[in-house]
Formats: C-alpha cells, sequence, structure tokens
C-alpha cells in the first residue's frame, strides 16, 4: 500500500513538472475514434443498402478503429482529467492526423486507390475540406466510398472536435482549450457562456443549411444519394462530387445556382446565423467583414463574365453563371468546376489566385487567409499613409465600430506574412520536385489554402494522381496545417511547446 501511494505521489509530481497531459491526451484521442468508427458504420449501412462488397471493409475498418481506441483509453487510465491549452494543441493536431490515417483505409482495403500515398492523401484532403483529388474513377465508385468521400467533408467543415464536442460533452473544462485549438479566425466569438451549448447551435444551423441545399438539389434533378453527398461538400465548402465531370455533370443551371449560392452563404461566419435566429439582423447586415466578403465576391464576377463575354463569345447569362459559379467555388476555397477556367483570358487566373488566397469568412467552413485578416491590413495600410500626413494623430483600426488591439493587428500581420512565407517555401520545394513553375505555385496556394483546383495539369480538368508521392505527402502535411491555421500544428514542431516547466 505505501509503494502504492509512494508510487501515485511520484507521477503526479512528475505531472506537475510536465507541461503536457499525456495521458488526457490519449484519452481524448480514444474517446473521438469511436466517433470515427461510427462514421464507417454509417458509411457500412450505406454499403449494405446498395448491396456493395465495401460493407465489410468498413466494418473491418471500424473493428480496427474500435481496438485502437481502447487500447488508448486503456492506457489513459488515471489521467488527470485537466486540459490545458497546450493539450489543445496536440488534441487537435493528433486527432486530424488520427482520423486522416485510419480514414484512408477504406480506399486503400478495398482497392479504390492503388498506394497508401493516395490514399492518406484522398482522406486528408477529404477532412480538411481541400477537395484534390487523385481520382480518375470517380464515376466507377461504389456508393459506400462516394458516401465515405463526402462525409469526411461535412464532418471537417466545421472540425472533427468541434462535432466531438457537439455530441459527447464529456471534456468538462477542456472544451474551452480544445474549440480555441480547432477553430478558424482572427478571434472566436463566444455566443453562450457554455462552448458545447454554442456548438450546439453551430451545428444545428450547418444541419439546416445542409437539409435544405439536400432538398433543393433533388428538386433540381439530382437523385437522393448524390443530392446529400453534394450537399455535405457544399454545406463544408469541400468540393467532393460523386461525378468525375463535378457538378458539369448535370448541366443544370438551377443546380449551378443553388450551389454558388449556398457555398457563398456557407463561407459566413456562422455566429452570424446564430444572431439572426436569436433577432439580431442587424448585427448581420452591418458586419463589415461580411460586406467586404460579398463585396469582394460580385466584384470579380462581374470583372471575369465581362471579359468571359468579350474574349471568349459567352453569352451574357452564361458568363455571368460560369464566372459566379467558379469564383464563389474558389473563393469560399470550396473546389467544384462547372467549366475550364484554365481556357479563360490569362489575367482571370491572377484574380482567381487572389480568390484562393483570400478564402471566406472567419468562423465558417471556409479556408484561405479570411477576409477580416485583409481588412484589418487595409486599415492597418490606409491608416500608415495617413499617419504619414498626420503624425500625431491616433488612428486606432476599426472593425464593426470597435477598436481592434495593437496585439491583434501585430497577430494578423504575422499571420499573413508566415502564410505567404509557407507558400513561397512549399513552391521551391515543389519545383525541386519536378513540378512545373506556375503549376507548383497554383497547387501550393491551393493546398495551403484548402481550395483543390490549381492551374495547366492540376486544374478542374484533372487529378492530382500525376504528383510524385513526395509531393503528396507534402501536400497533405500543407493541406492539415492550412486547415488548422498553422499556429496548432506548427507549434508542435518548436522546441519550447514540450520543455518541463
Amino acid at each position: 500500500m505505501e509503494g502504492f501511494i509512494a508510487d501515485t505521489l511520484y507521477d503526479r509530481s512528475k505531472r506537475k513538472n510536465s507541461l503536457i497531459n499525456k495521458k488526457m491526451i490519449a484519452r481524448v484521442l480514444g474517446i473521438l475514434l469511436f466517433v470515427e468508427t461510427t462514421m464507417f458504420l454509417i458509411c457500412a449501412l450505406v454499403a449494405w443498402i446498395y448491396q456493395e462488397p465495401e460493407t465489410f471493409t468498413f466494418l473491418q475498418t471500424a473493428a480496427i478503429n474500435t481496438l485502437v481506441g481502447i487500447l488508448l483509453i486503456l492506457l489513459s487510465r488515471g489521467a488527470e482529467r485537466k486540459v490545458s491549452k497546450r493539450d489543445g494543441y496536440c488534441i487537435a493536431s493528433l486527432s486530424w492526423l488520427l482520423f486522416s490515417v485510419f480514414g484512408m483505409l477504406p480506399f486503400y482495403l478495398s482497392g479504390s486507390v492503388d498506394s497508401i500515398s493516395n490514399a492518406f492523401f484522398e482522406t486528408i484532403s477529404g477532412f480538411t475540406t481541400t477537395g484534390a483529388t487523385i481520382m480518375d474513377n470517380i464515376d466507377a465508385q461504389s456508393h459506400g466510398i462516394l458516401f465515405w468521400r463526402s462525409f469526411t467533408q461535412w464532418i471537417g467543415g466545421l472540425g472533427i472536435v468541434c462535432f466531438a464536442i457537439a455530441i459527447l460533452p464529456i471534456f468538462s473544462e477542456g472544451n474551452v482549450q480544445l474549440f480555441s485549438a480547432e477553430a478558424t479566425g482572427v478571434t472566436q466569438h463566444k455566443l453562450h457562456p457554455k462552448i458545447s451549448i454554442m456548438v450546439k447551435w453551430i451545428w444545428g444551423v450547418y444541419l439546416l443549411l445542409t437539409a435544405v441545399v439536400t432538398f433543393l438539389l433533388h428538386i433540381g434533378g439530382m437523385n437522393w444519394f448524390d443530392a446529400i453527398c453534394h450537399a455535405f461538400t457544399t454545406t463544408s465548402t469541400g468540393g467532393y462530387s460523386t461525378k468525375q465531370a463535378s457538378i458539369a455533370y448535370w448541366n443544370s443551371p438551377f443546380i449551378e445556382y443553388v450551389i454558388s449560392f449556398f457555398m457563398i452563404i456557407c463561407s459566413f461566419n456562422f455566429a452570424l446565423f446564430y444572431m439572426l435566429l436569436k433577432g439580431k439582423a442587424t448585427k448581420f447586415l452591418h458586419d463589415e467583414e461580411l460586406r467586404w466578403f460579398i463585396c469582394s465576391i460580385f466584384l470579380l464576377i462581374f470583372i471575369i463574365a465581362a471579359s468571359l463575354v468579350v474574349c471568349n463569345n459567352y453569352g451574357i447569362e452564361e458568363a455571368f453563371r460560369k464566372s459566379l459559379f467558379q469564383v464563389a467555388s474558389i473563393h469560399t476555397s470550396c473546389g467544384f468546376n462547372t467549366d475550364n477556367y484554365d481556357l479563360w483570358p490569362p489575367f482571370t487566373w491572377v484574380l482567381l489566385i487572389f480568390a484562393m488566397m483570400a478564402g471566406g469568412c472567419t468562423g465558417s467552413t471556409a479556408g484561405g487567409i479570411k477576409n477580416l485578416r485583409l481588412m484589418i491590413m487595409a486599415k492597418g495600410i490606409r491608416n500608415h499613409f495617413k499617419k504619414l500626413l498626420h503624425p500625431n494623430a491616433v488612428l486606432p483600426i476599426r472593425i464593426n465600430k470597435q477598436a481592434t488591439p495593437p496585439s491583434t493587428v501585430m497577430a494578423v500581420a504575422f499571420f499573413i506574412s508566415l502564410y505567404m512565407l509557407i507558400i513561397l517555401v512549399c513552391w521551391a520545394i515543389l519545383i525541386f520536385l519536378g513540378v512545373n513553375f506556375d503549376e507548383a505555385f497554383s497547387i501550393s496556394v491551393s493546398s495551403i489554402s484548402n481550395v483543390g483546383p490549381g492551374l495547366g495539369n492540376y486544374g478542374p480538368a484533372f487529378s492530382w494522381d500525376t504528383l510524385p508521392d513526395a509531393a503528396k505527402w507534402f501536400l497533405s502535411f500543407l493541406m492539415l496545417i492550412g486547415r488548422l491555421e498553422m499556429f496548432c500544428v506548427l507549434l508542435l514542431f518548436y522546441p519550447s511547446f514540450w520543455k518541463n516547466r
């Protein structure tokens, strides 16, 4: 007995000197794997309904997932039930990695893809809602596999940990740290004192949008299976389709307009939807980031539509529709396509690259730098010019009539600088690996912005299967740091992060 007490005291003292609660991290990861097991069982049900052999594949994968989850929970016995900020970063990063590692098994075990590199790439591209694919035979895939591709994007849209908080309120005090580590944006709107209730509200809006999109796409001519899959990948701004030709397969203006509208809607800050439901419509309508985002989208749409009419002889309605769809898809980081923009005037590619980098609004399913950060930088540059003329003037950067703290402005500047630096480094590495100059740049931007298509051989008309395996692994990592907004993942490579007190 005395020996047991001594060992316990030793473990506690050791924990006090450590900044990382490893046992609690293992426990949470084990529980999260049970969430993924449930996802596999749902896909097994879909495959069983269509009487496909992938039913066994999903059951097999669910069993593997369950065993690993149980093992992690057993290893976490005696864990101190606290989650620090550092633990939150570990859990957020490792959960996405684990989900992708086990999520690739259905692709590989079913023979849908021919290598582990391709299977992992397809899976992490799904969970991060990037939408870049290595598949050249999507139409030949089973319903189970196609549903799994779409399902990964739907869960990844609002976040794996965010989903777990909504359905498994078991992390108590750790909810704040976990949500903060995974949530995207400059700041997180606290809509409710309890994080779990706030997350449930957000997921309620997400479910409602998914249901509406499903219904409208079915009215537009899709069968229920295709409608559900595309609703998943539209609301998550993911871009995976059940057809190789993507949305162009249906050749339906109605479907194009519906998906265009909801790609844009789902790139709004979800906190604004909560305010709208609570009757605070003025906050929704007067949000500066929202207005900046909408203005950016429609400015690009009209410029590109005009160029398509003048240079490519499109009709006015067709030019507007094609421009609307492609700009909405790229600006929201969704990645669907109905036209090959590689055949558009070259200057439009520059506008699309800007749209890739800009992305959607903070607190949305969209990727990219986010429009709030761009707006803060634009106002900061404007104030700098004013400061040159009026050195003694006090010029705070105001967003929604509130002054932005200097620390936030500095953080935004660092974020954008690091974002651009990573793109340049990735660009150089891809060129070294044999990718063409312009294509390397476009897929670097596309990957970190979680968009999907790039330019040239990796544009909307092609898959990314021809990339070298080394490039696929590197871009997979780039997708992950882009989805978690860089610092969450890169902190794990910072030596001081792991040092004891």
